[in-house]
């Protein structure tokens, strides 16, 4: 006879033996455990790449960042300055004066400080010529940076241009941009050594729309006939006048800064190949000795800063 309180289930079936482990204690052991090992890895892996960071920030220290600024520096100014060709330029801020005899300055910069210039454009497209001089003994690495309005480096076709291993006393010159049709606006021009970012050199430019827009717009490697006259800066004395072909941009045939001052030079459709047609425009620049003839020794003009006065007569191309 049964009872109600008597199985008919085996006890070991009833009540079977749960194994080591999976009993209701042991599984927040392993929940313990678990954590522990991961927060252990972790720690091992902030612990390594935070060695990693700090052995790549001394690389980059030892890299970029040992500098001594004493070596940027030509009696305490920045080695380096900018300046835009046009011959439309003054003081930055207004805090010094313009000399009254370029060629005659005794200090080693051409510009007694900082430039701010003025660039009459002929429409979306236009061009312009930016130098930079480096004015100490030591080779420059700079970074370019344009700050406001829509204008481009050429180059990089970017805001930014890396300009590396500028000689010293040497000079460079780089092409800007226009990306849209701008009635007036303005831009600087700002240059960094790349190991020193606080080493700012400035040029400021106030850009605005002239009275006629052209449909083309010399660039650097275009060939043109342009009509020019030069004149000695200081003195007023005209020094040559004549017609001659010159290829925009870098041209071996002349000093340096002929080629770089028919950048920007404009002209219709036309070409200025249509007899009696003249829709060429003209500008006037400034060229210091190190972009004319600074570099020939003995010349007549090694000393002198030279005002061009360029005209586009025909427009071939590239």
């Amino acid at each position: 006879m049964t009872r109600t309180w008597i199985s008919d289930t085996p006890d070991e079936v009833e009540h079977p033996h749960v194994p080591l482990g999976i009993n209701e204690m042991a599984v927040p052991r392993a929940a313990i455990l678990l954590s522990l090992s991961t927060i252990l890895v972790v720690l091992l892996s902030t612990v390594w790449i935070s060695v990693d960071a700090y052995k790549f920030m001394n690389h980059l220290e030892d890299s970029f960042g040992s500098v001594d600024e004493s070596m940027l520096e030509v009696d305490g100014r920045w080695a380096w300055e900018v300046d835009l060709l046009f011959d439309t330029c003054d003081s930055r801020e207004g805090d010094w004066d313009w000399p009254e005899n370029l060629s005659s300055q005794d200090d080693v910069f051409l510009y007694p400080g900082e430039l701010r210039c003025d660039w009459e454009h002929q429409g979306s497209g236009d061009r312009a010529s930016v130098a930079v001089h480096n004015r100490g003994n030591q080779t420059l690495d700079l970074l370019l940076e344009i700050e406001g309005a829509d204008v481009l480096f050429s180059n990089s076709d970017d805001t930014q241009l890396l300009i590396n291993e500028i000689p010293g006393n040497d000079s460079i010159i780089i092409e800007i941009e226009i990306t849209e049709d701008i009635d007036e606006s303005s831009f600087s021009i700002v240059a960094s050594h790349v190991a020193l970012v606080s080493s700012e050199v400035r040029l400021d430019v106030t850009v605005f729309k002239g009275v006629d827009e052209r449909e083309l717009h010399s660039q650097d490697g275009d060939s043109l006939q342009v009509h020019y006259r030069v004149w000695d800066a200081d003195t007023g004395e005209l020094l040559d006048e004549g017609d001659l072909p010159v290829n925009a941009g870098d041209d071996p045939n002349y000093i340096e800064g002929f080629g770089w001052s028919a950048i920007g030079l404009d002209i219709d459709a036309d070409r200025g190949l249509i007899p009696g047609v003249d829709t060429g425009t003209s500008h006037i620049t400034l060229l210091p000795p190190s972009i004319a003839y600074g570099g020939s020794d003995g010349h007549p003009l090694q000393t002198s800063w030279l005002r061009f006065e360029l005209e586009v007569t025909a427009f071939v191309g590239v």
